[in-house]
């Protein structure tokens, strides 16, 4: 998802640069076609210059709104903000972009520069108390009828009104320059915490020379974990890493109980080795800073001060919300443990289920219930073949198109870039398709842009994941996760690319968090439905269309390991929230409290949480007291695709309802309005415990 540091904006005109100065091209708009990044002329000296010239930018921006004599109205204040910050939005949406997917010694020393500078010039601007007061002066007259807004305008206003009260603004002098210190200690601090998980990441390594050892990994598996050693240097070996193309096939399928073992713990404890890449600390004072910030703007817990800007509002709601599901999974989790156990019993060797055998024997239990092998139906999606139906998909159900284009420029060769076109013919934007894992790419699957949409300036979109990579003469064959991670992710390129918003502030996905997740959510039900499928689900040798044998052995596993599946999701979702309910963080020590935390839960020891402390990224970055987001979007996401149920997967009024009252409008208005203008009620939970199997 895409990281909002500070508040970056287009500028609509910009004066002419010395001749040394054009040579940066970050410097002016891209000279290149659609407006897309010359990576053919970016270089690392580029960033740093780019960087102070666009705060300098900005600063001259924000004194010109200042400094105006006029009345603060809407179009001098509020929209001369939003369109602030030109350069800034260019540099920093190619290098924050890098720095996920692409990054290196150099750009990571730069990040780690350049954050508390940038952490400095965003306290700059939302502590500036004349612009506070201009900004405030506009809430007012509206508050008070002296001016009459759109909705979308309305939003606008609101949303920068909170920005500077959550910032601080109408603290006093002392106060405001704590929140400066914490500010960029946490800017610091997470980046330091990210840069752990990625040397942990790319340290560990499992190489097998005894093929032996290799026994119950299905062909794939084995080719592309002699791809791996060959591009490390250990031709003729096996090697397995922690990327999850990796990792969960050797846990899925490996008969070495002791090497599913190494690999599993080596994942759930990284950031737990009390080494250089230890995170322990580190996450302790985040928790510590993030408390004093809350206080200091007069919450209780930093929860508190995250949900107020959400759906939930509060942290009880989210406890509750949690809490009820958390009795139906931990339930069903129970009973798929104590169906493991028994298939460990028949082997007769005596061995207890531990929780890196769950994966191993689900996959057997997987096999025996709905006679359905995994490696049964990887032929049927190679990435080629879903990106194609994932791309038919969006057609019939919003008319657009996407053409792969070959002289747009990228970062990775293996970056595909496609122009995206209305039913019309009118230009929505580009979106780039980073799918295969490298040594500089964070773990997971994200969506975010190197463009913001905003009036007649349409976006540039990118999705990045790390999928199976092809090996040798196979191409890259998709698990049935991976399948549904890449629509879910395009479901949040949908909503950047088909927004039609005035105001960059609330365009596309710049919406609640626990909204945000209902268009990628939505997503992943199309990729399994029986119609669907037959669009795009190929042997990619044969190219053969899956059999109805194999769709309906698909549809009848649907709700299989969903309680476990559930329960570690919920696992990780509650600790997020214990982590920032937290009054006093005294002598935390966190990896002591998410022991406490699950106990208390009565989280069985075969299962662990997906996220651990020590690695949880998603709380560092975007999702502090939000990583319930995905389940509270689920009862929205398994709700709204009833109404295509109803009427049909691909029915065009319905589609056209979910176009126009989701993905086009941002956060131009309140988040259950949207919703309710697309379903005409609220949404249910029902359809959640069903789609879950939970009840």
């Amino acid at each position: 998802m895409k990281r909002l540091l500070f508040t970056l904006a287009t500028c609509c005109v910009m004066c002419a640069c010395e001749q040394k100065t054009e040579m940066n091209p970050f410097f002016t708009e891209f000279q290149t076609e659609y407006g897309a990044p010359d990576f053919t002329k970016i270089r690392l000296e580029h960033y740093e210059p780019a960087f102070l010239k666009g705060i300098e930018e900005q600063n001259a921006e924000i004194k010109a709104i200042v400094d105006n004599p006029e009345e603060p109205t809407f179009e001098n204040t509020i929209v001369a903000l939003d369109k602030s910050g030109g350069i800034l939005a260019r540099v920093s949406g190619v290098f924050f972009a890098l720095i996920e997917a692409d990054t290196n010694d150099s750009l990571t020393a730069l990040n780690e520069k350049m954050a508390p500078v940038l952490s400095e010039h965003s306290d700059n601007i939302y502590l500036n108390q004349d612009l506070y007061k201009r900004v405030a002066d506009v809430h007012q007259q509206e508050k008070e009828g002296k001016i009459t807004l759109t909705t979308e305008q309305h939003r606008l206003l609101d949303k920068y009104y909170k920005a500077f009260v959550r910032s601080g603004a109408g603290l006093d002098a002392g106060k405001q320059s704590r929140l400066r210190e914490i500010n960029k200690e946490l800017s610091t601090l997470g980046i330091a915490f990210d840069n752990h998980i990625l040397n942990e990441n790319n340290a560990y390594q499992l190489v097998i020379e005894n093929e032996a050892d290799l026994a119950g990994l299905p062909e794939w598996v084995k080719a592309g974990a002699a791809e791996e050693a060959k591009a490390a240097g250990k031709e003729g070996k096996w090697l397995f890493t922690l990327q999850n193309s990796s990792r969960l096939p050797f846990l899925q399928y490996a008969e070495n109980r002791e090497l599913r073992k190494n690999i599993y713990e080596a994942y759930i404890n990284r950031g737990n080795h009390d080494d250089a890449n230890d995170n322990k600390e580190i996450l302790g004072k985040i928790m510590a800073l993030r408390l004093e910030q809350a206080k200091l703007l007069g919450f209780d817990c930093y929860s508190n001060f995250v949900l107020d800007e959400n759906m939930a509002k509060n942290s009880q709601t989210v406890m509750d919300f949690l809490n009820n599901l958390w009795g139906y999974s931990l339930e069903n989790a129970k009973k798929e443990a104590a169906e493991l156990q028994k298939i460990m019993d028949k082997e007769g060797k005596g061995e207890k289920l531990a929780a890196w055998d769950w994966w191993y024997y689900a996959e057997k239990l997987r096999q025996e219930k709905y006679d359905l092998n995994e490696d049964e139906i990887k032929p049927y999606f190679s990435l080629e073949d879903v990106r194609s139906g994932l791309y038919t998909v969006a057609n019939k159900l919003y008319g657009i198109t996407l053409t792969e284009l070959n002289d747009v420029p990228v970062y990775e060769s293996d970056v595909k870039v496609y122009e995206v076109k209305d039913a019309d013919g009118s230009f929505l934007g580009l979106f780039y398709a980073d799918y295969f894992p490298r040594a500089g790419k964070r773990g997971g699957a994200w969506m975010s842009n190197f463009r913001e949409q905003a009036g007649e300036v349409r976006p540039l979109i990118y999705n990045v994941a790390s999928f199976t990579k092809p090996a040798g003469n196979m191409p890259s064959l998709l698990t049935l996760d991976e399948v549904e991670t890449m629509f879910h992710e395009f479901g949040h390129a949908l909503h950047g690319m088909l927004t039609k918003c005035n105001y960059k502030g609330v365009s596309g996905t710049s919406v609640a968090q626990d909204f945000v997740e209902l268009p990628s959510q939505i997503m992943e039900h199309w990729a399994v439905e029986p119609e669907v499928l037959k669009l795009y689900a190929k042997h990619y040798e044969t190219r053969e269309v899956i059999p109805d044998e194999l769709i309906t052995k698909i549809q009848n596993q649907g709700t299989f390991n969903q309680g476990f599946m559930t329960t570690e999701l919920l696992a990780a979702a509650l600790l997020d929230m214990e982590l920032h309910n937290l009054t006093d963080t005294e002598n935390l020590n966190v990896v002591a409290f998410e022991k406490e935390t699950m106990d208390k839960l009565g989280l069985i020891p075969e299962i662990a949480p997906r996220y651990r402390a020590t690695y949880f990224s998603h709380i560092i970055g975007g999702y502090a007291a939000g990583y319930y987001s995905y389940l509270w979007a689920e009862v929205l996401d398994t709700d709204a695709f009833e109404a295509f149920k109803e009427h049909g997967v691909f029915d065009k009024n319905t589609a056209d309802s979910f176009r126009k009252n989701i993905l086009e409008k941002g956060g131009t208005e309140d988040p259950m309005t949207l919703y309710r203008g697309f379903r005409g009620a609220d949404p249910s939970l029902e359809p959640l415990l069903k789609n879950r199997g939970l009840k």
